[in-house]
């Protein structure tokens, strides 16, 4: 795809990835993006590169702009090989650039691809001038590697944030106001539950800086996804917004089965959590993907877990599905547990333990019922399910 110019001499250079659909475990049904960008003045600068097998794009793209060896230099937002998998190539085609990376960044460039490269560090408050156009570096460390930085043009108010702000999808459109704003949340949203949930703190501690900083900001260009340049803050109002928890009367019911019984449990409960005004989702863990549970959970205020019992432990897929839940550390949820068992118990147990390290509130004390749930205990589960949306509402 043809480089795009975003503001005179600032130009897209990246590639569109249709095809990925496992993005290190986090599911990409709709693809995405690999963004990088060209900043052309007296000095040229490319800011970031592409995955591996993307090379021969990202270099056509560049080339329809500026010959490689006329760039200046190469700055290195985010190490993470989405972005640098095509980092050695490319130094070798831009003899005459300097790198340009955090001092973690230089280490983590190091590891990965050995100490053959000259890299020059930056820190917060560093300047570079192109020309007319002047370059200035924000440390953004754990958002979400050590090494990560923003790049800001100064002069065009256009903001580089590297994996802050995108999304996973691919598009032929490359703005924000190319496409249906409910995509643009649906996706960011599913982006921040996933990778960046975890760095909550982090975030607002960010937005905090920047805004004391006084930076104005045209334009978003982050290295994944739409560039924001119809409402750019929009982004960030929803980042701090989900960084601070916020939600609505909506509960997850995330559980698996063996024969049947938890599955009826669940069913149960939901009808109760309906039957009280409060929306409720439905999720199979063997039928969905941990990262869509997820993105149903950001705007979530309760969770419920369910699982039959097996060798006195809960359903590995819930376990698995707990871990990956654990990691990301959702704010101001509240939570319980439900499950079935045959001779013997302890699965909701497990799973309540998983639960609270995950930082949810668990708010019952767990719902277990033996063998296949009679119409008595369904009416049970009922009742649990009205008395947790109760709590949701509180």
């Amino acid at each position: 795809m043809k480089g795009l110019e975003l503001k005179k001499g600032i130009y897209w250079v990246g590639v569109v990835d249709w095809n990925i659909r496992d993005f290190h475990g986090y599911k990409t049904p709709d693809g995405t993006t690999y963004n990088a960008y060209l900043v052309v003045d007296e000095k040229i600068a490319l800011i970031d590169t592409v995955k591996r097998q993307f090379l021969d794009e990202l270099i056509d793209n560049v080339r329809e702009i500026v010959d490689l060896e006329k760039i200046d230099y190469l700055i290195v937002n985010h190490v993470e090989m989405d972005h640098t998998g095509s980092f050695p190539e490319v130094v070798k085609m831009m003899p005459n650039a300097k790198i340009l990376a955090t001092k973690e960044g230089k280490n983590e460039l190091i590891k990965h691809f050995g100490n053959s490269y000259k890299i020059n560090t930056v820190d917060s408050g560093d300047t570079l001038s192109l020309g007319k156009k002047t370059l200035s570096f924000i440390k953004t460390p754990m958002l979400h590697w050590p090494d990560s930085m923003f790049t800001y043009v100064v002069e065009d108010k256009v903001l580089f944030s590297s994996d802050a702000f995108g999304q996973h999808y691919a598009s032929s459109y490359r703005f924000d106001d190319e496409v249906d704003k409910s995509l643009l949340h649906e996706t960011a949203g599913d982006y921040f539950a996933n990778i960046l949930w975890l760095y909550s703190p982090l975030i607002l501690q960010l937005i905090e800086n920047v805004q004391s900083m006084g930076i104005e900001i045209e334009m978003i260009a982050p290295d994944h996804g739409f560039i924001w340049r119809d409402n750019p803050l929009q982004v960030v109002e929803w980042y701090a917004m989900w960084s601070q928890g916020e939600s609505k009367d909506k509960v997850v019911i995330v559980y698996d089965t063996m024969w049947g019984s938890t599955e009826k449990m669940a069913k149960g409960i939901s009808k109760g959590i309906v039957e009280e005004g409060v929306e409720v989702k439905l999720l199979r863990i063997r039928d969905t993907y941990n990262s869509y549970i997820i993105k149903e959970l950001l705007d979530s205020r309760g969770i419920l877990v369910g699982t039959p019992t097996l060798n006195n432990g809960m359903f590995p897929v819930v376990g698995g599905f707990l871990t990956y839940l654990k990691g990301l550390r959702p704010k101001k949820k509240i939570g319980a547990c439900f499950g079935s068992y045959g001779w013997g118990g302890g699965a909701c147990a497990s799973a309540q333990e998983l639960v609270e390290q995950a930082g949810i509130e668990v708010v019952s004390d767990p719902l277990e019922l033996q063998w296949v749930p009679t119409i008595e205990e369904i009416k049970k589960c009922r009742e649990f399910g009205k008395e947790f949306a109760k709590k949701v509402k509180e």
